[in-house]
C-alpha cells in the first residue's frame, strides 16, 4: 500500500510508526506531546513510546474517553496542561486514539498560540478510515456534535492497522458503517466487495481504499462548498439518532451504529425524492440491519430527534439538509427535507 498524498500531507500506511520517529526528528520540534484516552494509554500508548525510542522531550495528556468528552471543558484542560507542559508554537501535538481524540486534539492544536502543528495516529477503524482524514477538527456543545471547530489539516496521518487488533467487535463495526457510506456515495464496485467481506475483520486493503476514496472527495472540496457534502450521507438523521441515545441510554448507540440508522432512513428519502430505486432501498436496509443491532426509534422521541436536526451545522436558511442518493454510488446533495419527510424516513426504519 502506498502512501497517500493529501492537501500537502502524507498519510502513511507502511511502517508508519518509524515514519512518525522520521517525521518528529526532521521536524526538529522544541517538544511534542500526545493526547491519549484511559484506553489508548494502556493498548496503544507503549507500542507509540516503542518506536519513539522513549525520548525525554515528550509528556502525555490523558483525558476521558468517549464523546462526552469532546467539550470546551476538556478542551481547556488540554490547552491548561500544554501552557503546564511548556507547550511553545514550535511544539507537536500527536494525537493518538479515535475520533474523539482527533476531533478534540486537532481543535485545541489548531487554537493553542493561535496554531501549533498536531498529526494523527488513529487507533480505532472509524477514526482511520473517517476522523483522521480531510482536517476537520471540532467539539460538541449542549450535545449539538462537532458545532464548534475549524478546518486546519495536520501535518501528516500515520494509520497502524496493527492497533486495530486491540478493538472489540462492536468497535469495528462502527467504523465499517464509514467505509459502507464511502461505497455507498461513490463508489458501488466498493460497496459490493464490502458486503462481500468478513466486515467484522477488515482487511488492510479495504481500509486503504476507504481512506483513498474520502481522500479524493476532500482533496476536490476541503472546505465542504460541494462534493464534500457528499460525505454526510446518513448523518443529519444518524447524528439525531446517536445524541439522543447518548443522553437517555444507559448503554448508547455507537457512531457507527446511529450511523446505520441514518443511512436507511436517508436511503428511503433518497427513494421518495432523489431516484433511489426500490430493489436498492431494499440492498441498503437488508445489508445493514443484518450488520448492526437493532434499535427501537418509538414515535415519542419524533420532536426531540427533530430538534436536534434543527441544529445541525448543515443546515441551509433554518431548513433541514440532508445528503441523498441517486443510486448505490452516486450521491445527491443539498436536498431540503421538510418535517414530514424526516419523520417519514424515521417510521421506515422503526416498522421495519
Amino acid at each position: 500500500m502506498d502512501t497517500i498524498q493529501s492537501n500537502k500531507y502524507n498519510i502513511y500506511f507502511e511502517n508508519s510508526l518509524s515514519e512518525l520517529a522520521n517525521f518528529i526528528e526532521q521536524g526538529r520540534y522544541s517538544r511534542f506531546f500526545v493526547l491519549t484516552d484511559e484506553n489508548t494509554a494502556v493498548y496503544c500508548l507503549p507500542r507509540l513510546r516503542e518506536k519513539l525510542g522513549n525520548p525525554d522531550n515528550f509528556d502525555v495528556i490523558e483525558i476521558n474517553a468517549g464523546e462526552e468528552s469532546k467539550d470546551i471543558d476538556f478542551c481547556i484542560g488540554v490547552w491548561k496542561m500544554l501552557i503546564d507542559f511548556g507547550a511553545d508554537r514550535q511544539s507537536l501535538l500527536i494525537n493518538l486514539g479515535g475520533g474523539v481524540i482527533s476531533d478534540l486534539g486537532g481543535f485545541a492544536a489548531s487554537t493553542f498560540k493561535r496554531g501549533i502543528d498536531f498529526v494523527h495516529v488513529p487507533t480505532t477503524l472509524l477514526s482511520q478510515v473517517d476522523a483522521s482524514v480531510g482536517g476537520k477538527t471540532g467539539i460538541d456543545i449542549d450535545s449539538i456534535k462537532n458545532i464548534i471547530g475549524t478546518f486546519t489539516q495536520p501535518k501528516a496521518v500515520f494509520i497502524d492497522y496493527e492497533f486495530l487488533r486491540t478493538l472489540p467487535a462492536r468497535q469495528i463495526l462502527s467504523g465499517t458503517a464509514e467505509m459502507l457510506k464511502h461505497g455507498l456515495i461513490c463508489d458501488a464496485d466498493y460497496w459490493n466487495l464490502l458486503k462481500e467481506s468478513d466486515l467484522n475483520n477488515p482487511t488492510a486493503e479495504l481500509v486503504y481504499k476507504s481512506v483513498a476514496i474520502k481522500n479524493r472527495v476532500v482533496l476536490e472540496d476541503p472546505h465542504e462548498k460541494n462534493i464534500r457534502k457528499s460525505l454526510n450521507f446518513g448523518h443529519t438523521i444518524g447524528h439525531a439518532v446517536e445524541t439522543y441515545s447518548l443522553i437517555n441510554d444507559e448503554d448508547s448507540l455507537s457512531h457507527g451504529e446511529a450511523i446505520a440508522i441514518g443511512m436507511i432512513c436517508e436511503a428511503y428519502l433518497s427513494y421518495k425524492k432523489t431516484g433511489l430505486s426500490q430493489a436498492e432501498l431494499t440492498e441498503i436496509t437488508e445489508t445493514l440491519s443484518n450488520l448492526y443491532p437493532r434499535y427501537e426509534l418509538k414515535t415519542e422521541y419524533n420532536d426531540t430527534l427533530l430538534e436536534y436536526m434543527l441544529k445541525d451545522k448543515k443546515n441551509q436558511n433554518g431548513k433541514i439538509n440532508c445528503t441523498l442518493l441517486s443510486a448505490i454510488g452516486q450521491f445527491n446533495i443539498d436536498n431540503i427535507c421538510t418535517n414530514e419527510e424526516l419523520l417519514e424516513g424515521l417510521n421506515y426504519y422503526a416498522s421495519l
